[in-house]
């Protein structure tokens, strides 16, 4: 691209020499941190599962936000602190209330009774109450690509939940409920975020000041950590210091960091890749050796995530008129 005037060559604006278009890098980044995300909140199953038997759910949930609100404090700081303004704080208090502990807690929960997969599968019920109330409350309306890949990829996590329940999982009630109130959690969270993101909150101090108000509503459950730590063995209690770091404070980054620049709909359903990835890995850590049906589910939920990546082609109307 060349200046009208001088015809010389126009410099990117970072001062690199590079030649790429800036949406085209943009698009590349977005991918990247979707894909970190995607990978680690995958892992977090896993790591629930081999913490879960050790530590209550409130005990887990402590000590993997006290561990991920320092790793976040080290991300903040070194990026910068930019406070939102002071009439979001308290909606900011909400939403990391809501994220970092009501979710936790309800997550730890359901999966000391539900397996894996079936807690996946209720829980991934939020990207479809995403896809649906950001239509109508944050007005993104409903794109076709978005509208037909979502119900593809939860007929993916359906498959898997209910082939990996029918083979050795638990079925409990209560489970189930609270399993439903992470999904609504998820939903609710993700729509104030991306709210309060649009309002023009810094997406990396926003996760930082959630994350450390999920703490603080969590230190009732400080005793029952205390005597956890004592008796719990030390690979459960590495596998929740992982889950503080990388699932929560690195993934939870990263996930600001796409919703900012993506929609709610289309950021929240590509969480559908996380039980494909959860089986995977739950075979090559766990040894549960997924079924021909968990493979069909997860080729459904890649699938239906890669249908909502799509984009649409303009309307003849709105293409530009060749020039004489």
């Amino acid at each position: 691209m060349t200046e009208p005037t001088t015809g010389r060559t126009r410099q990117p604006a970072d001062g690199t020499g590079s030649t790429t278009p800036a949406p085209r890098r943009n698009g590349a980044l977005v991918l990247a941190a979707a894909v970190v995300t995607v990978v680690l909140w995958a892992s977090a199953f896993i790591g629930i599962r081999g913490a879960g038997p050790h530590f209550d759910p409130g005990a887990l949930a402590l000590l993997r936000m006290l561990v991920g609100t320092v790793a976040l404090t080290v991300i903040a700081l070194r990026k910068g602190v930019r406070l939102p303004p002071r009439r979001q704080w308290p909606l900011a208090a909400v939403w990391g209330i809501g994220w970092f502990c009501v979710y936790n807690l309800a997550l730890n929960a359901a999966e000391h009774t539900l397996d894996a997969g079936t807690a996946a599968m209720v829980v991934n019920l939020a990207p479809l109450m995403v896809v649906v109330f950001s239509g109508l409350f944050l007005r993104e309306g409903f794109p076709k690509p978005l509208l037909v890949g979502a119900p593809i990829a939860f007929l993916g996590v359906v498959l898997i939940g209910l082939n990996s329940s029918v083979h050795g999982g638990a079925f409990d009630i209560v489970g189930l409920l609270l399993a439903l109130l992470a999904a609504v959690m998820y939903a609710g969270c993700t729509l104030l975020q991306k709210h309060l993101l649009t309002a023009g909150a810094d997406a990396t101090t926003l996760t930082w000041l959630g994350a450390a108000a999920g703490t603080v509503a969590l230190l009732p459950w400080s005793g029952d950590l205390v005597g956890t730590l004592q008796t719990a063995p030390l690979d459960a209690t590495l596998w929740v210091m992982y889950l503080g770091v990388f699932p929560t404070a690195i993934a939870f980054t990263t996930w600001a960091y796409v919703l900012q620049r993506s929609t709610a709909g289309q950021t929240s359903a590509t969480t559908y890749v996380v039980p494909a990835i959860a089986i995977l890995l739950s075979w090559l850590i766990l040894g549960e050796v997924p079924t021909p049906l968990m493979f069909i589910g997860g080729a459904l939920c890649l699938l239906g995530v890669l249908v909502t990546r799509l984009r649409r082609r303009p309307a003849a109307a709105e293409r530009p008129a060749p020039s004489r």
